[in-house]
């Protein structure tokens, strides 16, 4: 059936037939129109009697569904500040080793001697290669930083590379290193660089979730990441033998962010999210904040993360 135009007093229309409680249109309508009824109707599922019987728990307010919707963009902008930090960190430490070990210029860093030798990966890492320097050749000019070292230098170091690589790239980019030079890479945060093989393209694609302001707070990954000391320690239950929080979550990424940032970094982001935490909880009535910690992979005790 195609989809037709609805106005605003039709989409509050839909919304209260099926059971939301909206005390003042107005301020209704001015939400819909500043957010989008679609964005903010991607948060009603938790508020639905069941997934057949898609009404609202009788009393949920309009009010209860914003307040959802506002929680996730705050945490949303919170998780995005930590994951520029990372970002940058990774870049600057890929680009000091590559830098100090193969040179300055492009044809040191990216000479394809530099990467994984193994012959059924020579395309792949053929094809990244070509990939950076096209990135190189279609941004160099866009950017303050790479167009002064192309002038007066006539090349663009790593260090300045990095700057207009995406994140995304930049975790291939480290999958394709030689193992020592990954292990210097991950030494830098004293984890093992199989698992940071495995928390980089989980970085970048919650880094793009939050850039183009998808919902956040229950987003699932495609990869699981590692069992960790922070699964045990925690005492997070099990089902089939996996656990139930912290794998493909956002408590996933909470773990690989305890691991990478800065100590007092990770304290003042865990921090912020409490305080969202909290004052969602203060907003909902119709359902505990436990059944927004449960989608999002925090298990109850998720506090004690910051002191283990």
């Amino acid at each position: 059936m195609e989809k037709t135009f609805k106005t605003l007093e039709e989409q509050i229309h839909i919304l209260q037939s099926k059971g939301l409680v909206i005390p003042d249109e107005e301020y209704a309508k001015e939400i819909l129109l500043r957010e989008n009824y679609f964005f903010l109707s991607g948060y009603r599922h938790l508020f639905l009697e069941s997934s057949t019987n898609r009404v609202f728990f009788q009393g949920t307010t309009f009010n209860e569904l914003y307040s959802l919707f506002y929680f996730d963009r705050h945490i949303r902008n919170i998780i995005f500040k930590n994951l520029l930090i990372i970002e940058n960190n990774i870049k600057s430490i890929m680009a000091y080793e590559l830098s100090q070990k193969y040179g300055i210029r492009e044809e040191q860093y990216l000479n394809p001697k530099n990467f994984v030798r193994e012959s059924d990966r020579k395309k792949q890492v053929n094809d990244l290669i070509k990939k950076l320097k096209r990135q190189i050749r279609i941004n160099g000019g866009q950017h303050q930083a790479t167009q002064h070292y192309i002038d007066h230098y006539g090349y663009i170091p790593l260090w300045i590379v990095v700057k207009i690589l995406s994140f995304g790239i930049v975790g291939e980019f480290f999958s394709i290193l030689k193992s020592e030079d990954q292990r210097n890479v991950a030494d830098f945060f004293h984890v093992q660089s199989d698992h940071l093989l495995i928390w980089l393209p989980i970085l970048a694609n919650y880094r793009n979730l939050c850039a183009h302001e998808d919902v956040l707070f229950e987003h699932k990954t495609q990869r699981t990441i590692p069992n960790t000391r922070f699964h045990h320690e925690l005492g997070i239950s099990k089902m089939d033998g996996e656990y139930v929080y912290g794998k493909g979550d956002l408590f996933a990424l909470v773990i690989i962010l305890k691991n990478m940032l800065r100590a007092d970094d990770f304290y003042l982001m865990m921090e912020s999210l409490d305080y969202e935490i909290n004052l969602l909880s203060s907003k909902l009535k119709t359902i505990p904040v436990n059944k927004v910690l449960d989608r999002m992979g925090f298990p109850e005790n998720y506090k004690e993360i910051v002191r283990l």
